[in-house]
């Protein structure tokens, strides 16, 4: 059991990260200053240095915050999925609509330099989990004779690579096709790459 403490201070933590959010996703990084932040959140200034040392420090809170929503949501997805292709359209739709409610705050994220930036490997760490699940979908498949034979993990690190570049065009292109529109298109043109030929004996 949390103490009546954790639980208060939990949550003042995560008014502060969404106020933040909001703030950064409004003004960028460099102008989203610490009193509108909150401001925002309904707290004095001096509280926010309570639970956070600086404004780098809010904006990566942010940041690991989103990153496990993310996974938690799609791990949710995929397993709520029936069959491959369901699941990797799930794995799909779920990182470009992520991507779509919260452009504004990846448009700096991906545009911000030195420590503000995710590594690659960070990126991969963060998505190591909901990528190993695909990857055993992919596997499972691959053994019951329903796609040809593949490297399942590369595989399903591959299917996440092309939706990170999907996300950056639509991020720099500002677009306005809808997510699912785009997730179509993706599943679309991945699914041939792994479905048994007709014409071909199972490998």
């Amino acid at each position: 059991m949390k103490s009546k403490q954790q639980v208060v201070s939990e949550f003042r933590r995560t008014e502060i990260v969404d106020a933040a959010r909001t703030i950064f996703a409004r003004h960028g990084f460099a102008l989203g200053i610490m009193d509108e932040i909150a401001k925002e959140a309904g707290i004095a200034k001096g509280t926010i240095y309570l639970y956070f040392r600086s404004k780098t420090e809010i904006f990566k809170a942010v940041l690991a915050h989103d990153m496990k929503t993310l996974k938690c949501s799609t791990l949710e997805r995929i397993d709520a999925a029936t069959g491959l292709r369901d699941k990797i359209g799930a794995f799909i739709l779920t990182r470009l609509e992520n991507a779509e409610t919260r452009k504004e705050f990846f448009r700096i994220m991906d545009s911000e330099q030195g420590n503000l930036t995710m590594t690659r490997s960070q990126y991969r760490e963060f998505l190591r989990e909901p990528v190993l699940r695909l990857a055993a979908a992919i596997e499972h498949a691959s053994r019951k004779g329903e796609i040809r034979r593949v490297p399942a993990e590369k595989a399903a690190w591959l299917i996440a690579d092309v939706i990170r570049g999907t996300i950056q065009r639509r991020l720099l292109e500002h677009s306005e096709t809808p997510p699912a529109e785009d997730s179509r298109f993706l599943l679309d043109f991945i699914w041939p790459s792994l479905a048994l030929k007709p014409d071909s004996p199972e490998l």
